[in-house]
């Protein structure tokens, strides 16, 4: 191996050990598709799920905001993966002074490609990083426009939290062929007035990160008697990378 730099993308500039065989991935969507392009990870969160039999072996290093530095560097990885929205920026910072960290800042369908071509730049799996990369936008052109209608995308109960603007899952509801309600702002929180309001014709409730089940449905359901209430996996809207290639939407 040999030191490489590598801009990452927050424009930062980060060195490390290349090809890296000692990977922390602070991201479950990330963890998944470091774990399909065969880049051996030694680290990953509690809530880092799939693969299920490749990381149930991997020692967790707390949550994706909580993640515990110390446990990090004791594992002495060559570069660990983290996300500007999902992971804590204190934690970051703190992490990045004892190893090297690459971040990604993910907040459209064109940043989760690139994402794959990164990867496999970074990880020396150009390859595989193609073909999977080639793959899913098969997937996302197949999913182009086959929804309508204005949609409620909900994330969060006590308080109701919504997805909005300028966020993956807003582009990626648009992309289905969505039109999401909420328009100027990114994870607003909303009384039952608020969202009376906007009028959606479709209220999908999301099963992560608040797990929405049948009885959340059947409460909207009588507060919204004119929208049509939706369960929905979250994983299929949120998690951009090799997800996509495993659910049904």
């Amino acid at each position: 191996m040999a030191l490489q730099t590598h801009t990452d993308q927050m424009g930062r500039e980060v060195t490390f050990n290349f090809p890296p065989r000692r990977v922390v991935s602070l991201v479950p969507s990330l963890t998944e598709m470091l774990c399909d392009l065969g880049v051996e990870l030694v680290g990953r969160t509690r809530f880092c799920i799939h693969p299920t039999e490749q990381v149930k072996k991997l020692p967790s290093v707390g949550g994706t905001k909580d993640f515990k530095v110390d446990r990090i560097v004791d594992l002495r990885p060559d570069l660990v993966i983290g996300n500007k929205e999902e992971n804590y920026r204190e934690g970051i910072e703190a992490l990045e002074q004892h190893v090297p960290v690459w971040m990604t800042d993910i907040n459209t369908i064109s940043d989760s490609l690139q994402v794959w071509t990164d990867f496999g730049e970074i990880t020396n799996t150009t390859q595989e990083a193609k073909k999977i990369r080639s793959s899913v936008e098969q997937k996302l052109a197949s999913l182009k426009s086959t929804k309508t209608g204005e949609v409620l995308y909900l994330i969060w109960y006590k308080p109701w939290m919504a997805a909005g603007s300028q966020t993956y899952i807003d582009e990626f509801l648009s992309h289905l062929g969505y039109s999401n309600v909420i328009t100027d702002s990114r994870y607003p929180e909303l009384t039952l007035e608020q969202m009376r309001d906007l009028s959606p014709e479709k209220i999908l409730l999301s099963s992560e990160p608040f797990p929405f089940k049948a009885k959340h449905q059947r409460e909207l359901e009588l507060l919204f008697p004119e929208s049509k209430v939706e369960l929905v996996d979250g994983e299929a809207y949120s998690w951009y990378g090799s997800r996509l290639l495993k659910v049904g939407i």
